[in-house]
């Protein structure tokens, strides 16, 4: 294993505009390549758009969704990879060849499909379908995962994916500037967005404060602490639908350290360095290896009834 340089990215996505969502792709990893970065990783159906997915019937979803890897974003992925030499992450909305629908997030490479992830704790549309295994897969030697949004939420889902063997798990969002009941969150004004150029002090503030970063900083870096890895967080800029989001892509190393974020209003990304020493210099790495499984072996697998309660989105379908 050597080192790998990658590239989180940030932007703001148009609402089922694939066309254009995979335009401002292709110029990121552009970017990427060109300073260096063998990967970039793009936030939560980077490709469709995704809050406005809340309010699509099935046969609307059906539309959206695709085939993969036979659909036509999976084949243009693969054309941006090959062009500018770079392996893409990225998301979308998947069909089968049954009807069915999930969250998909996918790695792509010059060679074409390199993994795919489903969703395991889908909820922005009734008709999606829960994925029901972890993805583990090679990339430039380092063994990465992918969790989606609340799939990292759940913990033991991060702690499987580790003792799968990910040495990186990719955690792409569309995430913060929601109503929750934790004190201090709740939307942030598209009015601030609007005025961004006249005021960005006053939007940073909403961005960065409890309705945004604090709160990210509640839990994120503790993934990668907790389990001694590199956490890749990637997440829309601007507006998504109605909702406005505050972006922070940001890579976290193996001892919860952010080593880059994106921290502009615009389109854009950081880069870091991984550096594979830091795998077993972490104290995760020592905090897995002294797991006593036999103590809570049949605790953790106790029958459980899955419940998924978001706030925001309950709320607006209380409307």
């Amino acid at each position: 294993m050597e080192k790998l340089k990658i590239a989180t990215a940030q932007f703001e996505n148009k609402s089922a505009d694939k066309v254009y969502n995979l335009s401002v792709i292709e110029n990121l990893a552009k970017e990427a390549a060109q300073a260096g970065s063998k990967v970039i990783a793009f936030h939560e159906c980077s490709i469709t758009g995704y809050t406005f997915a809340r309010n699509l019937s099935k046969e609307q979803m059906l539309d959206l969704a695709e085939l993969i890897p036979d659909g036509p974003s999976i084949i243009r992925l693969t054309e941006i990879a090959e062009k500018y030499d770079i392996a893409i992450l990225a998301g979308l909305f998947e069909k089968d060849k049954e009807g069915n629908l999930f969250k998909a997030y996918v790695c792509v490479d010059k060679s074409g499909l390199v993994a795919k992830h489903r969703k395991l704790h889908p909820f922005i549309n009734p008709h999606l379908s829960p994925g029901n295994s972890y993805t583990i897969f090679d990339l430039h030697g380092w063994k990465c995962g992918i969790l989606i949004c609340y799939d990292n939420n759940v913990i033991e889902n991060v702690r499987a994916t580790v003792l799968l063997g990910a040495n990186i798990i990719f955690m792409p969002h569309v995430t913060m500037c929601t109503p929750s009941s934790r004190p201090g969150a709740g939307f942030v004004d598209p009015k601030l967005w609007l005025n961004r150029e006249n005021d960005p002090t006053s939007l940073r503030l909403e961005f960065d404060g409890m309705k945004g970063r604090e709160w990210l900083m509640k839990w994120l870096p503790s993934r990668a602490y907790d389990n001694g890895i590199y956490a890749v967080f990637s997440n829309p800029i601007g507006m998504d639908d109605d909702q406005l989001k505050n972006g922070c892509s940001m890579i976290i190393d193996p001892f919860g350290d952010i080593v880059a974020e994106c921290r502009t209003f615009e389109d854009s990304l950081a880069s870091t360095t991984l550096i594979p020493e830091k795998l077993k210099q972490a104290g995760g790495y020592r905090y897995t290896r002294a797991r006593r499984p036999e103590l809570y072996r049949n605790i953790l697998g106790q029958e459980h009834q899955a419940e998924l309660n978001v706030v925001w989105l309950n709320a607006d379908n209380d409307k």
